[in-house]
Parts: C-alpha cells; structure tokens; sequence
C-alpha cells in the first residue's frame, strides 16, 4: 500500500479513484507510559512521553485507514491530511487522518 500527502504518485498512473477514506483515533499523553510523579514534572520526559503516545497513535490511525482501503480494493492512498487536535481540558489528543483511495499501476 503506498501512502502520500501529495495527489498523485511519481512514476505511477491512477486508474480508479474509490472514494474518501477516514478515521480517528484517540491517546493520552501518559498511558502506559510507566511514569511516576516525579517524571511528570520533567519537561524532557513528558515531552518524551507526549512523542511516544502520538507516533503509537499514529501508526494505529494509518493501519485503520490501510484497512479501510484494502476493502475498497485500493492499492493507494493519495492527498492525506493528519490533523492532531488537544481535547481542552483532558491530556488526550485525537488524531484523524483522511485521504483519498486509489488504484495506481
């Protein structure tokens, strides 16, 4: 499956455009983390922290949307967006992604 932000694919040609593909996918800055309360208070170890959960929710966000292509029968996804959104008030951030699938040869 090749995956790109851009709208079309170097040395490949879109044969089928097969619709929009989405999905979004939640994560706490500290779960599963293993930190303790000190740790919380160390910006290098949140920040640490904050990285780690995003970029685990981002590989699980973009293996939903691989699937949800896959049913459409596409080997592409062509022109994803990531956006990455803090819920006011929680240390949670959504992270939804969107692209359009495709068939390239």
């Amino acid at each position: 499956m090749i995956l790109t932000t851009t709208n079309s694919i170097e040395g490949k040609t879109i044969t089928h455009y097969l619709g929009i593909v989405s999905d979004i996918t939640y994560t706490a800055t500290f779960s599963g983390s293993g930190m303790s309360l000190k740790d919380m208070f160390s910006s290098k170890k949140y920040y640490a922290a904050y990285e780690k959960s995003l970029l685990e929710a981002k590989e699980a966000v973009f293996q939903k949307l691989r699937t949800h292509a896959e049913n459409l029968k596409a080997n592409a996804i062509v022109g994803i967006k990531v956006d990455v959104e803090p819920i006011s008030g929680s240390m949670t951030s959504m992270i939804s992604v969107v692209g359009t699938a495709v068939v390239v040869i």
